[in-house]
């Protein structure tokens, strides 16, 4: 095996699910659940990367491009309206590019309280190839944009396109970010390897996300409500054990279409209507983590590593 090929990251530690400190939420709620808008901008013609192409057709790719443009024009208002309905804050998955190209769209958010964390700079533009210094240049970027166009620290990270390179996590854990969602492997916050500081995993879905059950699986918007609700069941039971999270990861320029709302819409109130749910933001998830959780779980880890 040559030096650049690894096997295993080593990005966190295995630790069974049943076999965990049990966590409580506020209030004594069974379940967090969080909904992650992604607010994005695509550009038309971004600077070429080596290891992946933005577009899949020819350029210009006209399609691609206006249907990602919808979210910013008419989808966003519909997944606005269905959340502020049903008492949802968002956490804003933010291309910080957007506070140059719709700032009324960020101060929409902003009017509402909701978080921003950064999803990168532009949608199209990739960390793939990038160096450490490069990468943390877009860190940076992001965290002085974000407190720039609304006061808020950037407490979390979801890199852009889901690029990642192998210094990764230890460039945002240098950077003061808190929680990074581009881990999917748990229904819990978890600790995180990184050289140093403090890292963890807050649960980001991919199975709820509206890119893969829209684009990938061609599932309708009604099966979307009825996995949205289902999902909700098996962890809100769950949670009467140890408390858990759910996230829901959007796209206004898919969830926000006027076919496809009304289901998302029901969907959220179905979850709203239960007792024992907190409607928490990651920013919210990742504080109450680190104070009352962080130290027990990292060392009852250890204990079995």
């Amino acid at each position: 095996m040559s030096e650049t090929q690894v096997s295993d990251l080593k990005l966190y530690d295995y630790f069974p699910y049943r076999n965990r400190p049990r966590i409580a939420w506020p209030g004594g709620a069974r379940i967090a659940v969080w909904v992650a808008p992604n607010i994005e901008f695509y550009e038309f013609d971004p600077p070429n990367n080596p290891k992946r192409k933005p577009w899949a057709r020819p350029h210009p790719d006209v399609l691609a491009y206006s249907h990602r443009d919808y979210g910013n024009r008419a989808g966003w208002q519909r997944m606005m309206r269905a959340m502020d309905e049903t008492g949802f804050r968002g956490s804003v998955s933010l291309n910080v590019a957007m506070c140059d190209h719709h700032p009324e769209i960020i101060k929409a958010c902003a009017d509402r309280g909701w978080e921003f964390f950064s999803h990168g700079i532009y949608n199209t533009r990739y960390v793939y190839g990038m160096t450490r210094e490069e990468e943390r240049g877009i860190v940076v970027d992001s965290r002085e944009t974000i407190k720039k166009w609304t006061g808020q620290s950037m407490d979390g990270w979801l890199s852009p396109a889901l690029s990642n390179n192998p210094w990764s996590l230890d460039v945002l854990a240098e950077e003061g970010v808190r929680y990074t969602c581009d881990l999917f492997h748990d229904d819990q916050p978890t600790p995180v390897h990184v050289s140093s500081g403090r890292l963890i995993s807050v649960p980001y879905s991919l199975e709820m996300n509206d890119t893969i059950v829209y684009n990938v699986n061609l599932f309708t918007p009604r099966h979307y409500g009825e996995i949205i609700k289902r999902q909700f069941d098996q962890l809100y039971a769950e949670g009467a054990q140890s408390g858990t999270v759910m996230c829901i990861p959007l796209h206004p320029y898919l969830v926000g279409q006027p076919h496809r709302i009304d289901a998302f819409a029901e969907a959220l109130a179905y979850i709203a209507g239960h007792e024992g749910v907190w409607l928490a933001t990651g920013r919210e998830i990742a504080q109450h983590y680190y104070d009352h959780h962080y130290d027990t779980v990292a060392q009852a880890i250890a204990a079995v590593q």
